[in-house]
C-alpha cells in the first residue's frame, strides 16, 4: 500500500513540471483527431473520417488509432465503416460506441473513381457507415485483436435508419437516444427553398430511435421539422426530471421521449444559432451541492446569419469566413427549483468571438474554452454564393477563419462580469478549426487534437490536415504538490453508504483545518468529443464531510452520487479530489450497475459532522499555490441536500444486460 501510494505521489508530483498556461506538443495520432474519448486511465481513442492518411493498416488508409497518453505515441486500430460526422457515446459497462457517419467514399470525399459507389469504395476500402454501430471495449493487448478492437462489421449490428450528424444523449438506464440527422450530406441539412422541411426529399432524418433498440419503429420528432436545416448535431441534455432539453437552429424544447411530447421553451435570443455548423460553445455548469444539483446551460459564440445566407446542402450563400463569429453566451436553467418559468440570461460575453469554440470541465470546478476561429463557420466547401471560383476562396475549403489560439477560463461562481479569464495563458500556434477535438486528461491537462478542413488528407493548404497533438495544462499546474488521494472506490452507486477518501500529509501545503474545508471530490465524465462537443460531459461534486488528524492527514468522508441516474447516467466517469483548487489525478470509476436498466438505488448517503483538529496539524508537501477553481465548499453537517426523485422511465420490458460486458 506504501509503495503504490508512494508511486500515485510521484506520478502526481512529475506532472507538475509543466509550465502552466502552456500548449505542449506532444505527438504525432497517426490520423486526424475527428473524434475522441478517453477509454482508460491510460488511453485515449481517436477516429478520422475515411481520407488519405499516409500511415496504413490491412491494406488501406488509417481512420483509427489509440493514443497512450504517458509514452504519447498512437498506434493503429482498424475500422470497415466511414465514421465521417459520427455521434459516439459511453455505455453502462465502461464500453463506448459510435453511430451512424458518411457513405463510403474514396479521394476527394466522394464516389468519381472507378468501381466506388457509396456502399464501398476499393481505393479506400471502406463500407457505408450512414447506419453503423461500431463498439469497443477498452482494454489494454493487441488493439486489433478480438477483445480490443473495434467492432465494426458493415454486415451487423446498425441503426434502423441513416444518420449523420445524429444528435445523441444518454438515458438514466444506460440506453441511448439517437436523433435526427442528415440521410446524405453535405453544409446544412436542408434544400433552399426549403419546401420539404421533414425529409428535404429524403436527405433528411426527422425520426429517433434508441439503441440498444425499442420495439417500436423509429418516431418522428416535430422538432427536426421546425428546425429543419440547423439541427445537426442536435445540442441535448438530460434532466433531473427525465425529460430531455433540445437546442437547435434557435429553438428549444424539453423532450418526453418516451410519449415523444415536446414542451417548448424560449427561442435562443437574437436568433443565435449555436449546433453546427455555427457550432457556439455549449457546456452543463457542475452540478453540486450548493446549486442542489439543479443543471444550468451554458451557450456561448456561434453565428446568426439571415435564414437565406445559411445556403443548402451544397454550401453557404455567402462567404462566411467574412463574418466574425458571436461573443454572445447565455445561460437557462431548464427546470427551475423556484418554479419560475425557464429563460436564457445573458452572460458575460467571450473576450473574442468564436465558431467551433469547445468547453471542457475542469476538475477544479471551471470550464476551459479553446479552439475555433474568430471569423466563419464549421465545414467546408469548394465554393459558395458569392465566390464561385475555389481559387478564389481564401483560405482554401475552409469556411472559418482568424484561428484563436488563446484558451480561457469561465469561473461560474465568479460575479457577474469577471467570469471569463485569459490572465497567465499562453497560445497554441496550431489552428484548430473544423474536426478539432479537445479533451480532459486524467492529470488534468487537456490534450488538444485535429483539425482538418478539407475534402481529403491536404498538407499544404492554409489550414492543413493536423496530426500534431497538444496537451495545455491549467493554471493548477503552477503547484509543486498535488493530492495523492487514497481509497477510492472503482464503483459508484445511486444513493448508499457513503466511503473515506485519505489524503496523507505529505500531498498538499497549509493548515490541515483549512486545507479540509476547501476539499472538494469531483465525479467528471469527460465525454465524447466531436465537431466542438462533449457528448456526455458532466461535472457533478460529490458532498462530503471530513475528519483532521493531528499529523495532517485528511480522512474525506463522501457522499454516493444522488440517487437518480438522470444527473449523471451509468458508466464511466474519474474520480478528483481538489484542495485549494488543485486537483488529484483522476481515479477511473464506473458509475451504476454497469448494465442496461433501471439503476438501483439507495436513499440518500449520510455523512458524519465534520471534525477539525484541535492541534492543527499541516501539510507537508512543498509550498504550492492555487490554480483558477471555484470549488464550492463542503457541507459541514453532513446533510445532502434533498433531490425531487425522477419521473419514471418506460424502461424495457426486462432488464437488457449488455451482450458486450
Amino acid at each position: 500500500m506504501l509503495f503504490a501510494s508512494l508511486l500515485a505521489l510521484g506520478s502526481a508530483t512529475s506532472a507538475l513540471a509543466q509550465q502552466p498556461g502552456s500548449f505542449v506538443q506532444a505527438g504525432d495520432t497517426l490520423v486526424s483527431a475527428m473524434m475522441m474519448f478517453v477509454g482508460s486511465s491510460d488511453k485515449v481513442y481517436i477516429l478520422d473520417k475515411v481520407e488519405g492518411n499516409a500511415h496504413q493498416i490491412n491494406g488501406h488508409s488509417l481512420y483509427a488509432s489509440v493514443w497512450d497518453v504517458n509514452s504519447r505515441t498512437a498506434t493503429p486500430m482498424d475500422v470497415q465503416t466511414n465514421p465521417f460526422c459520427a455521434a459516439g457515446m459511453h455505455l453502462p459497462n465502461g464500453s463506448y460506441a459510435t453511430f451512424g457517419g458518411n457513405n463510403a467514399v474514396g479521394p476527394n470525399g466522394d464516389n468519381h473513381t472507378p468501381g466506388s459507389t457509396k456502399q464501398f469504395d476499393p481505393t479506400y476500402q471502406d463500407f457505408s457507415g450512414t447506419r453503423a454501430i461500431r463498439i469497443i471495449d477498452p482494454c489494454e493487448g493487441d488493439y486489433n485483436s478480438s477483445g480490443c478492437a473495434w467492432y465494426d462489421n458493415p454486415n451487423g449490428l446498425e441503426m434502423a435508419k441513416p444518420r449523420w450528424y445524429p444528435g445523441a444523449e444518454p438515458l438514466a438506464d444506460g440506453t441511448v437516444v439517437l436523433i435526427g440527422g442528415f440521410a446524405q450530406g453535405g453544409y446544412i441539412n436542408r434544400i433552399y427553398p426549403n419546401t420539404d422541411p421533414f425529409y428535404e426529399s429524403n436527405a433528411a432524418e426527422p425520426t429517433f430511435e434508441f439503441y440498444p433498440a425499442r420495439p417500436d419503429p423509429p418516431a418522428v420528432m416535430n422538432f427536426m421539422g421546425k428546425t429543419s436545416g440547423l439541427n445537426a448535431f442536435s445540442l441535448t441534455y438530460l434532466m433531473p426530471s427525465g425529460k430531455m432539453f433540445v437546442q437547435a437552429n434557435y429553438s428549444t424544447i424539453l423532450w418526453d421521449y418516451d410519449a415523444n411530447v415536446e414542451t417548448p421553451l424560449p427561442d435562443m435570443p437574437n436568433k443565435m444559432v449555436r449546433v453546427y455548423p455555427a457550432s457556439g460553445a455549449n457546456a452543463m455548469l457542475p452540478l453540486t451541492p450548493a446549486n442542489n444539483y439543479t443543471p444550468t446551460l451554458l451557450f456561448c459564440g456561434g453565428q446568426n446569419f439571415e435564414d437565406k445566407e445559411w445556403g443548402d446542402y451544397g454550401f453557404p450563400a455567402i462567404n462566411t469566413w467574412e463574418r466574425p463569429a458571436s461573443t454572445d453566451c447565455q445561460r437557462i436553467t431548464p427546470e427551475p427549483q423556484d418554479g419560475s418559468a425557464p429563460a436564457y440570461v445573458s452572460d458575460d460575453p467571450l473576450l473574442v468571438g468564436r465558431t467551433m469554440g469547445q468547453l471542457v470541465a475542469l476538475p477544479d470546478g471551471t470550464l476551459l474554452l479553446l479552439n475555433g476561429g474568430q471569423n466563419g463557420t464549421a465545414g467546408y466547401a469548394q465554393e459558395t454564393g458569392q465566390t464561385s471560383s475555389f481559387a478564389d476562396m481564401p483560405w482554401g475549403e475552409s469556411l472559418a477563419s482568424g484561428p484563436v489560439g488563446q484558451p480561457a477560463i469561465y469561473n461560474p461562481n465568479a460575479p457577474s462580469g469577471s467570469r471569463w479569464s485569459n490572465a497567465g495563458l499562453g497560445s497554441s500556434k496550431i489552428p484548430r478549426l473544423y474536426h478539432s477535438s479537445a479533451i480532459l486528461l486524467p492529470d488534468g491537462s487537456v490534450m488538444v487534437a485535429g483539425s482538418n478542413p478539407n475534402f481529403d488528407v491536404n498538407l499544404t493548404t492554409v489550414f492543413p490536415t493536423t496530426y500534431t497533438a497538444e496537451y495545455f495544462y491549467p493554471p493548477y499546474f503552477s503547484a509543486t504538490t498535488r493530492p495523492a488521494p487514497q481509497g477510492i472506490p472503482k464503483t459508484l452507486s445511486y444513493g448508499g453508504n457513503p466511503f473515506d477518501i485519505t489524503v496523507p500529509s505529505s500531498s498538499y501545503t497549509g493548515n490541515a483545518n483549512d486545507a479540509a474545508a476547501n476539499t472538494t471530490v469531483w465525479l467528471i465524465r469527460q465525454g465524447f468529443t466531436t465537431h466542438a462537443m462533449n457528448l456526455g460531459q458532466r461535472s457533478l461534486q460529490l458532498n462530503n464531510t471530513y475528519t483532521v488528524q493531528d499529523d495532517g492527514t485528511l480522512v474525506l468522508h463522501t457522499a454516493q452520487p444522488p440517487p437518480n441516474a438522470n444527473l449523471i447516467q451509468p458508466g464511466p466517469a474519474f474520480v478528483f479530489v481538489t484542495i485549494n483548487g488543485i486537483p488529484s489525478n483522476g481515479s477511473y470509476v464506473l458509475v451504476g450497475n454497469g448494465q442496461v436498466g433501471k439503476q438501483p438505488t439507495a436513499p440518500a448517503s449520510v455523512l458524519p459532522p465534520s471534525v477539525r483538529s484541535s492541534s492543527a496539524g499541516s501539510g507537508s508537501g512543498s509550498n504550492s499555490s492555487g490554480g483558477s477553481g471555484s470549488s464550492s465548499k463542503n457541507n459541514d453537517n453532513g446533510a445532502l441536500p434533498s433531490r425531487a426523485g425522477s419521473v419514471a422511465i418506460a424502461l424495457f420490458a426486462a432488464v437488457v444486460a449488455l451482450a458486450f460486458s
